[in-house]
């Protein structure tokens, strides 16, 4: 089971990924928002199943990156129901809109923005508990823990006002940021469904 819940949950995960790209170029926008809440969501499925391989002495690092996991997935479930239902289906005040529209690269971009360099957070843990098997467990160790490298910008940059004049992921420079970024995530979720198939044939043939 913990297999099949996180090569499912990897599955989704880089088809998220690659979908989020796709939206990004055509310019949907309620296609990115709404397709961020189901990668959230897989990225929990992904890393709960890799927790539970996690040996003894490294349980406190799996611990932590579920955790982080957890916090990560509240805040971006929170910034894009919020703009897939309050956004789109009512008439804001000017001051509310500022608030709580993605676009204005107010609290709600602020909240997303701390909601990934927790993801980044989550990636490095889950990377230190990986014991490697193979060249794709190599791979995908490697891609998770330089990934925490994300966490310092995406936590200090908005508290430094850089966005507020910009015009963020929709600006030529921001959709190019956003779009690299799913290229290396892509990775990641491909990776990761490899590694739950593989370990679930190994089982397979561990119980004939």
């Amino acid at each position: 089971m913990n297999n099949k819940i996180g090569a499912i949950g990897s599955l989704i995960n880089a088809v998220t990924v690659l979908g989020f790209a796709i939206f990004i170029l055509i310019g949907w926008s309620f296609g990115e928002f709404f397709i961020c809440i189901l990668l959230a969501l897989s990225f929990i499925c992904m890393i709960g199943a890799l927790y539970t391989e996690c040996p003894d002495e490294k349980k406190a690092a799996g611990i932590v990156a579920v955790m982080f996991t957890a916090v990560y997935a509240v805040l971006i479930v929170i910034v894009y129901y919020t703009q897939c239902s309050t956004v789109v289906n009512e008439q804001l005040g000017e001051d509310v809109d500022r608030i709580l529209n993605y676009s204005h690269m107010g609290l709600m971009f602020n909240l997303d923005m701390l909601g990934y360099g927790v993801m980044a957070l989550a990636t490095f843990f889950i990377g230190l508990t990986i014991n490697v098997k193979n060249k794709k467990d190599k791979a995908l160790k490697f891609l998770l823990l330089l990934h925490g490298g994300f966490f310092p910008g995406c936590f200090i940059l908005p508290m430094t006002g850089l966005f507020l004049k910009s015009a963020g992921s929709e600006s030529f420079g921001g959709a190019f940021a956003l779009v690299i970024w799913c290229l290396y995530f892509l990775p990641i979720g491909i990776l990761s469904y490899l590694h739950f198939k593989e370990n679930g044939k190994e089982k397979m043939v561990g119980n004939y």
